[in-house]
């Protein structure tokens, strides 16, 4: 059976770069600076003119 393996006693794979005394956070939850959510508002308008903008232009 699967269950009957033991645990490995040195799992260094579940603490490397983080920090385990610290809350958990997730991304979503994070803070980030309102000029990334401008960067990102600028790509999102040069994507939608170039997939609308372009087909458009050719008809």
């Amino acid at each position: 059976m699967a269950d009957d393996s033991e645990p490995a006693a040195d799992d260094s794979g579940a603490d490397v770069g983080h920090d385990l005394e610290a809350e958990r956070t997730t991304a979503p939850m994070s803070e980030f600076p309102a000029k990334n959510a401008a960067i990102g508002a600028l790509v999102l308008a040069v994507g939608l003119a170039v997939g609308y903008g372009v087909p458009l232009l050719a008809l």
